[in-house]
Formats: C-alpha cells, structure tokens, sequence
C-alpha cells in the first residue's frame, strides 16, 4: 500500500513553478494545492487540513532578499504552527536558509532541484511534524518557559501554572542521580 502524505500547500509566483511541482510530486500527496500569490494562505490553512507547505522566498517583483518567505513564514507558524512549512527560492545563500530555519522553517530547498531530494525533504517534513512527544517532556518545556517569562519568580510562575510553589520547585528540580548512573 503506498504511503498518503496527505495535503501540500505550494504558494509561488511562478506558474511554469507550480506546474513542475505538481507534476514531480503527484502520487506522493493526496492532493496538491497551489497559489500563485500568498495573500490567500492563511485563508486555505483555515478551509484546508494541509499536512505541509512549500513556500517559495520571493514575491515582490525585482526583489529576492527572502524578506517576502520570512514574512509569511512567520505568519503561517504564528497561525498554524502545527503545519511545517519549507521554503524555496532560486537565490539561495546560506545566511538566508539559516534565517529560515531559524524562523520556523522545517528545511530549505533550491531551485533548480532534483526531483527526489525535494520529495525526501517534504516526506522528512511531514514524518518530522508527526513525532509524538512524551507529556512528561511538554510539560516541562512548558513550565521551564513560564519560569522564563516571569524572569525567575517562581511565586508568579506558580500563579500562573495554577500550581504551588512547592509542586513547582519539584517540577523544575533536576531529578537526583542514583548511585551507580553516572
């Protein structure tokens, strides 16, 4: 039986683009959407269950700094941040895909590309996105960024746990070694 990838969300400016990429990855998604503009993701991301987006960098004619991917990269994470999004673009550098990165982006692709490096960086994106992770690491990355937020004041971040403070401490206490472990 061959693996669903579900929806992919391909936004650029290119048509000749879109169509290439819809041609290399039919078969691998359930079902290709794409937009030759950005203005109507967020809009999509609502009315769609988009398993990832491929977003290319430049929008703005004459431009290709990325600020235009960056923009709606953030966007896309602020809104939906569930959805992994990877970028591409024809002006690559490696500032700029580490910017990417940095941004929220799940990878970065060049264009031209090869056909099966694009898929298994889209697959990786997907499988990536699909981790689960255990409670009890959510729960103390949760906390561990309350405490960051209040700056340290462990009276407010309990406040703001709806905790104690003595159940605090014991969440955020590192666990003690046992003899023998280290």
């Amino acid at each position: 039986m061959k693996e669903n990838y579900g929806t992919i969300l391909i936004v650029d400016d290119n048509v000749a683009i879109l169509t290439a990429l819809k041609i290399c990855l039919d078969g691998v998604f359930e079902k290709i959407i794409t937009l030759s503009t950005p203005d109507s993701i967020l809009s999509t991301l609502q009315q769609e269950e988009v398993s990832l987006v491929l977003l290319d960098m430049n929008f703005t004619l004459g431009v290709n700094t990325g600020k235009d991917g960056l923009l709606w990269l953030r966007t896309i994470r602020k809104h939906h941040p569930d959805v992994p999004v990877v970028l591409i673009t024809a002006y690559a550098d490696v500032q700029l895909a580490v910017r990417g990165l940095k941004t929220g982006a799940a990878d970065f692709v060049t264009k031209p590309w090869d056909n099966d490096e694009l898929i298994r960086i889209l697959k990786d994106a997907v499988d990536n996105s699909n981790v689960v992770v255990p409670l009890d690491q959510l729960e103390s990355e949760h906390v561990r960024k309350v405490v960051d937020k209040c700056h340290g004041n462990m009276s407010k971040a309990a406040e703001l746990l709806g905790i104690s403070r003595q159940t605090l401490y014991n969440k955020v206490k590192p666990p003690i070694p046992r003899r023998g472990s280290f």
